[in-house]
């Protein structure tokens, strides 16, 4: 058993008040005006559907999202006579004619066609615009006492402002229960409601009306015939007083009270009846009570929300959020409040921008305001979209890795093809990006195309759901897709004559490239052994053996991959400045400060390299990130955060942390530095890229709880702003464990262990590693 009194019974009374006080805390986003961009306004969504209201007092625009709405459509774009070009490419490889081979590549080793630039590899892309145009009797009215807020642990936005004396209130939110899209509007004086609804979409659209429903309705470009995806926006109201017509393209309500705006919506992506499921969505909605509809949306959110609380011994801050932000900044020692409401603000993004049986968070999550969103609002393999999921197993929200899980599901057959065209291997594969039609093919240029790290990279998103877990019915499900992945890696390995290790050729890091060693000045991106593909083989390997053992099966195979593990490059070769090299020969980096930093993928997410296991590697670990700094696009500061955590150097990651944290409005293309954090307290690439939001939500857990050296560590990379008193409720560990704890002057006085299976752990508290036995949860 173990609820230990580490000090007093004042230790336990510690944790019952600062649990409390969390549980208290509003929770909110707040401003006292409306949005005047996009990156203002306020994310609602439930997994499916999303909104974005503006709150504009005489014009409001609320941008609609559907997560499955996508152009393009399914297409093999693989060369399948790559594979003959296979041993040429190898050949100049190690004869160091890098920059040779990364050219035979870009003529016969890529994806055929324009690749992710083409109409057929398609995109995420906006619904549409819904749009309230308010009639308050003259054009000058005065406006006062304006609020704008969203409430994170319920998921309601509201609205509320005076005009000449009439307090109009907005509620909105995208509900968890008969799944649709609703928002009240009410006036404290009887009829003073006023206003039109109106629906459009920039191309593939025709708006029109039938009886008193509004309908926008269309379809996307597949990149062939323009026959694509289907979609549909139906919008209802229901009035408390007043009057409801309609013109042939909108909504006209007078002199009313009160109004419900309803609004479903629905693509055919696998839902051909996805027409009738609207109205039915619609009916039911419309039919329910308002009160108990908002109740059951609030219930159904909370159960998952409501899993985990952080109290950091701070109030919270009574500015405005965007002003909150800017006062963070300046002096973030004084605002301690503001990584509580980022960290909630992740788990509730996670929450709404993904559902069991739907697909996972793209590079914008579910929210787009755009056609053509950046970079396709697609998969990226490299980082992004497994970033996106880093947080959901340790903030106690498991059940949303499996969107995730279906998706990689789906690129197994793909990516069985893909590995016969271009390696004539085993197994599958798939590259630098994915969409929802199951690519797995080379992107279009070989300097960032190629990279292959991406199908072992997800494995390891696959593998976390089981450490955490413990289920070994899912275990079994994913195992054909782990051992794919495995043999695919394992079947390509050739001799490197000079180290005489097993490695990937052709290799690449991530998007990263080097200068050539002859003194030609000449860069190239293809090279043998890069060290993320060693750390993924080593981590995916030695899962895969884990898993055979766990299941009792493939015993065969499982030795195969044993003796791989000892014919491959370790996690990390520390070159002659000190630091971890990227790739197996010691180059000179085109851009020190690159964006990327995956060589350091052996310390998180993978636990190859730790300051207790490989110490050396950890120190030249820290050289890499002091030569890379620490600005970049958001994604790229949360996972420096990441890294620091793991290296349990709190004072860094919280630097990185403020680093993250600051105030802009940028919204150009970026891939240097200048990350930051919208008022919405979207993060910035800018533009909008969710994985920054995401990657820092894990940060923060991991500076609180790790749990991937073989025990629970609490507090293992506190910050000295956070020592004076906290606490933690329901964050999850390895093996299936919820941790509560808390602490003072940086000591942990109390702490909680269960587990559904009351079994044996190891726990380090304030530097001492314990072994207890876990309460039944």
């Amino acid at each position: 058993m173990i609820s230990k009194r580490l000090t007093s019974i004042t230790s336990i009374l510690l944790l019952t008040s600062t649990l409390s006080f969390a549980q208290k805390q509003a929770l909110r986003l707040h401003y006292d005006k409306p949005a005047a961009v996009w990156e203002e306004t306020l994310p609602l969504g439930n997994g499916r559907l999303g909104m974005m209201p503006d709150g504009g007092v005489n014009d409001e625009k609320i941008v609609l999202n559907d997560i499955t709405l996508w152009s393009g459509s399914v297409q093999d774009a693989n060369n399948y006579e790559a594979y003959k070009q296979l041993p040429q490419i190898k050949e100049l490889l190690l004869a160091g004619k890098n920059v040779e081979a990364q050219a035979l590549i870009d003529k016969d080793f890529v994806c055929k066609g324009p690749g992710s630039g083409g109409a057929r590899w398609g995109c995420y892309q906006v619904l549409g615009d819904l749009d309230l145009k308010f009639d308050y009797g003259k054009p000058d009215a005065k406006v006062t006492n304006y609020q704008r807020s969203l409430s994170l642990p319920t998921a309601v936005a509201n609205t509320n402002y005076q005009v000449d004396g009439v307090t109009y209130k907005r509620e909105y939110f995208t509900s968890f229960g008969d799944d649709v899209d609703m928002i009240r509007l009410t006036a404290d004086k009887p009829g003073k409601l006023n206003f039109s609804i109106n629906i459009s979409r920039p191309e593939r659209s025709a708006t029109s009306t039938s009886g008193n429903t509004l309908l926008l309705q269309g379809r996307l470009d597949n990149g062939t015939d323009g026959n694509g995806m289907q979609y549909q926006a139906s919008v209802k109201a229901k009035l408390t007083g007043g009057t409801l017509s309609s013109t042939t393209n909108s909504l006209v309500i007078k002199n009313a009270t009160e109004v419900i705006i309803y609004v479903s919506a629905a693509t055919d992506f696998r839902k051909p009846d996805f027409k009738q499921r609207i109205q039915r969505d619609l009916d039911a909605a419309i039919k329910k009570p308002y009160a108990a509809q908002k109740q059951q949306h609030i219930a159904n959110f909370q159960k998952l929300f409501n899993r985990v609380d952080i109290n950091l011994g701070s109030p919270e801050s009574t500015e405005t959020t965007d002003q909150q932000l800017i006062s963070f900044h300046k002096q973030p020692g004084n605002h301690k409040d503001m990584p509580v409401l980022f960290f909630q603000f992740g788990r509730y993004l996670s929450i709404s921008s993904t559902r069991v049986g739907l697909l996972p968070p793209n590079l914008q999550g579910l929210w787009a305001n755009q056609i053509h969103t950046p970079w396709n609002g697609d998969y990226h393999l490299d980082v992004n979209v497994q970033m996106n999921h880093f947080p959901v197993e340790v903030s106690n929200l498991s059940e949303l890795n499996l969107p995730l899980v279906e998706l990689v599901r789906g690129l197994v057959k793909p990516g069985e093809r893909t590995a016969k065209a271009y390696y004539n291997a085993d197994g599958w594969v798939a590259h630098v990006i994915t969409n929802v039609w199951g690519w797995t093919e080379p992107g279009e240029s070989a300097s960032w195309g190629v990279t292959k790290a991406g199908s072992g990279w997800l494995c390891s998103n696959l593998w976390d759901h089981y450490a955490f877990s413990n289920d070994k019915a899912y275990l079994k499900s994913i195992y054909p897709i782990l051992k794919g992945s495995a043999q695919f890696y394992s079947s390509i390995l050739i001799k490197d004559p000079k180290s005489g290790y097993l490695v990937t050729a052709p290799s690449s890091s991530p998007e990263n490239s080097f200068v050539m060693p002859d003194g030609s000045g000449r860069h190239a991106s293809i090279c043998i052994g890069a060290t993320i593909d060693n750390q993924i083989m080593r981590e995916l390997f030695a899962n895969v053996i884990t898993a055979s053992e766990t299941l009792g099966i493939d015993k065969s195979f499982s030795d195969t991959l044993k003796l791989r593990l000892k014919q491959i490059p370790p996690p990390g070769v520390i070159s002659k400045n000190g630091r971890i090299q990227e790739w197996m020969e010691d180059y000179q980096e085109t851009e020190p400060q690159h964006r990327h930093i995956s060589h350091l993928y052996g310390i998180y997410p993978a636990s190859e390299i730790t300051s207790d296991g490989t110490p050396e590697l950890a120190e030249a670990a820290k050289k890499t990130l002091n030569v890379r700094g620490d600005d970049g696009p958001s994604w790229s500061i949360a996972y420096k955060l990441l890294f620091w955590a793991r290296l349990h150097d709190g004072n860094r990651a919280y630097k990185l942390f403020t680093e993250i944290m600051k105030p802009t409005t940028r919204t150009d293309i970026n891939y240097g530095s200048g990350g930051g954090i919208y008022p919405n307290l979207l993060s910035a690439g800018p533009p909008f890229q969710i994985d920054g939001n995401f990657g820092t939500t894990a940060g923060i857990a991991e500076m609180l709880i790790q749990s991937h050296a073989g025990y629970i560590d609490l507090l293992p990379a506190v910050p000295d702003s956070w020592k004076a008193s906290g606490s933690v409720k329901g964050l999850k560990a390895r093996g299936n464990f919820t941790v509560d704890f808390a602490w003072k002057d940086g000591k942990v006085t109390t702490y909680k262990v269960t587990s559904p299976n009351p079994r044996g752990v190891k726990v380090k508290i304030n530097g001492v590693i314990k072994n207890i036995t876990a309460q039944k949860s």
